[in-house]
């Protein structure tokens, strides 16, 4: 059996200025896939992305106050 606390997240294993080079070619690759697209596009994408954020939020603080609940009912 193999203890899960010992294992490495990949980016463990990637030496610092492999990782550097990765993050510097995700936001150039961002940034010119955020050139061909018309700016309402990015600003509707960022809006609706927000949107999925909150509404996990919402589904997060539910399931927290009926935990709550859950326990208050109990004690």
């Amino acid at each position: 059996m193999t203890d899960k606390t010992s294992r490495k997240s990949p980016r463990e294993h990637l030496p610092e200025d492999v990782r550097e080079h990765l993050h510097a070619a995700r936001e150039e690759m961002h940034k010119s896939v955020e050139g061909i697209l018309p700016p309402e596009f990015v600003a509707h994408r960022r809006a609706a992305r927000k949107e999925m954020l909150l509404a996990f939020r919402g589904m997060l603080d539910h399931a927290i106050q009926r935990i709550d609940e859950h326990t208050a009912n109990k004690a």
